[in-house]
């Protein structure tokens, strides 16, 4: 189990990176063996690891893509991420870990949306799309993975527990 957390200001205000540590300090007993923060204008993104697929650093979240406009926040596991991920291989992509964080990345750099049609297991997620600024929230069909959420029309916010969303200003 991992813990996640992210904030986007519509209103483009900037996201304070001490919100986002508060967010994930509150679920850290999700996820005791590693945590990461991503802060960039009005978009941050918080995790706390518990490491079982790939126990290097270079599984750590939030993770980006190769030039870094991809990021990703992830809870949960997909069962057939090996089988994507040699899918993607055979289309070009190379992959930095062996996590299925990163597959769930390339997935959705190659097929968008429609990338969790693929998806066997259970999730849930955000990806920030810096080209795009878009950010793309997922959670498995069955809602095994908790994702809660909160949107007020100016600010949206998503986190693992209701109580991390508590810790906004």
């Amino acid at each position: 189990m991992c813990g996640i957390a992210g904030v986007i200001n519509l209103n483009y205000k900037l996201v304070d990176e001490k919100s986002i540590r508060r967010m994930i300090k509150v679920i850290k007993h999700r996820g005791p063996d590693d945590e990461g923060y991503f802060v960039d204008n009005n978009i941050g993104l918080g995790h706390c690891r518990l490491s079982i697929i790939d126990l290097s650093k270079a599984g750590h979240q939030p993770m980006a893509d190769k030039d870094k406009s991809l990021w990703i926040v992830y809870n949960g596991e997909v069962y057939n991420f090996l089988e994507i991920r040699r899918e993607l291989e055979r289309i070009g992509y190379r992959f930095k870990s062996n996590s299925d964080a990163e597959v769930i990345l390339y997935s959705y750099k190659e097929w968008g949306e429609r990338c969790v049609d693929r998806f066997n297991g259970m999730w849930a997620f955000a990806i920030w799309d810096k080209k795009r600024k878009e950010l793309f929230c997922s959670r498995d069909r069955f809602g095994i993975k908790p994702f809660y959420y909160f949107f007020d029309g100016k600010t949206f916010a998503f986190a693992s527990e209701i109580k991390s969303l508590l810790e906004l200003d």
